[in-house]
């Protein structure tokens, strides 16, 4: 059995700048990652969350200690301030110890997020309608 280090991304919109908005998408985000990947709290090395500048009520990692992820080093930072980019965006990175190959990563976008990587949310929804959200794997 190998083990790897292995990236998954998530990222998702929120309705507003406020701390209930910030932590219900960043808990969404995180249990749809979860539910597709079978990530557990002590199988996460690290996690780095971004919110796009207009997102400042909280820290998104607040929703991932609630979670249950307290042994997991967190680590929270604002996005580039690009022209006509994507506003009011929580983003994460995830390294996940796991045996998967890269391929069976299921990276997460949702809500207005899923124009940031199409391909990647046609794959969350066909998931999602399937019975094994894990994709076989």
């Amino acid at each position: 059995m190998t083990i790897w280090c292995r990236g998954v991304r998530g990222a998702i919109t929120c309705d507003e700048n406020s701390r209930e908005a910030i932590l219900t998408a960043t808990r969404e985000m995180l249990q749809t990652m979860i539910a597709a990947n079978g990530l557990r709290p002590e199988d996460i090395a690290s996690a780095i969350f971004t919110t796009t500048p207009d997102l400042n009520a909280e820290f998104p990692a607040v929703a991932a200690r609630e979670l249950g992820w307290v042994d997991t080093a967190l680590m929270c930072g604002h996005e580039m301030t690009v022209p006509g980019s994507l506003p009011r965006c929580v983003r994460v990175l995830v390294h996940w110890n796991t045996e998967r190959q890269a391929s069976e990563v299921i990276h997460v976008y949702l809500r207005g997020a899923s124009n940031l990587r199409p391909e990647h949310a046609a794959r969350m929804a066909a998931l999602r309608t399937s019975p094994d959200p894990a994709g076989g794997a």
